[in-house]
């Protein structure tokens, strides 16, 4: 079989599969359950910033989330977000924070479901298995994200005060500088891969994951790019949506993302079926 007759059947493959089994619709369920999983996300890492003494780390934390999505859909977000961290919030046991940890952990089980449907898996683990792994991945993106604050953020300035006691040194700061960049931007790769292991149920080789995760990564990219032109050039959400446009701006973003991570998983299971195909013969 020529190659452009395997990519052809691949894509065949993810393409109808995505179609068939509501792709569309499962990236409505992921991209509202995302918008609504972002507020508790940042109210609960508010929260364990507060109490390890980093206050402000959440407002930090909050723009570089967003740092990557075009102007026109993070600005109105992350002006709201930063009223609502305004609330100092010092505790992390109390029963707001906790209801917030769960309702961003909702946010993960929809991530689950779709990849479970892309990767053609019928879940068969306990809901009390499942529950308390979405809440563990939550309390680590939590702290990821305040270490992620502090490599992008707070760096440079420790970086900035060695320089002038060890200027021989200068060298060695460099390569740290440009480490707490690969680091940072190596967060979102790990996280993607985090989920197609983790979430789904069955069992998959990181090697099998790296085609769909290296185009939804690209996708995301040139998604993110053509949607910002389109919303500086063409787009007037103003007019139609009123005092909602920014969210409307933000949940439209989060769809088109949500279908290309729900393909990432799809092109996956495309390529994992065209392999056992062809052992067969």
């Amino acid at each position: 079989m020529s190659v452009f007759r395997v990519i052809y059947a691949v894509l065949r493959d993810a393409l109808g599969h995505f179609n068939r089994d509501d792709g569309f619709a499962m990236a409505s369920h992921v991209a509202l359950s995302t918008i609504l999983a972002i507020f508790p996300l940042l109210i609960f890492i508010a929260a364990l910033a507060g109490f390890l003494g980093l206050d402000g780390a959440a407002d930090r934390a909050s723009d570089l989330v967003f740092e990557a999505w075009p102007d026109g859909v993070a600005a109105p977000i992350v002006n709201e977000i930063h009223q609502v961290l305004t609330v100092p919030r010092g505790d992390i046991l109390t029963l707001g924070v906790v209801a917030a940890l769960w309702f961003a952990s909702n946010g993960i089980e929809a991530l689950r479901t779709a990849l479970n449907r892309a990767y053609r898996q019928r879940e068969t683990r306990s809901f009390f298995v499942l529950r308390l792994q979405s809440l563990g991945l939550v309390l680590i993106a939590a702290v990821v994200l305040i270490v992620y604050t502090f490599l992008v953020v707070l760096a440079p300035l420790v970086l900035a005060t060695l320089r002038v006691w060890l200027p021989e040194f200068e060298v060695v700061f460099r390569q740290f500088d440009l480490a707490r960049f690969v680091i940072a931007g190596s967060l979102l790769v790990i996280g993607l891969f985090t989920a197609h292991l983790a979430l789904p149920a069955g069992q998959r080789r990181i090697r099998d994951l790296v085609p769909g995760i290296v185009a939804t990564m690209t996708l995301w990219m040139i998604c993110g790019v053509l949607y910002g032109a389109y919303l500086a050039r063409f787009a007037n959400y103003v007019s139609t949506y009123g005092g909602l446009a920014g969210i409307m701006t933000a949940i439209i973003f989060l769809y088109i993302c949500s279908l290309v991570f729900i393909l990432g998983g799809e092109l996956n299971a495309a390529i994992l079926r065209q392999r056992a195909v062809a052992h067969r013969y």
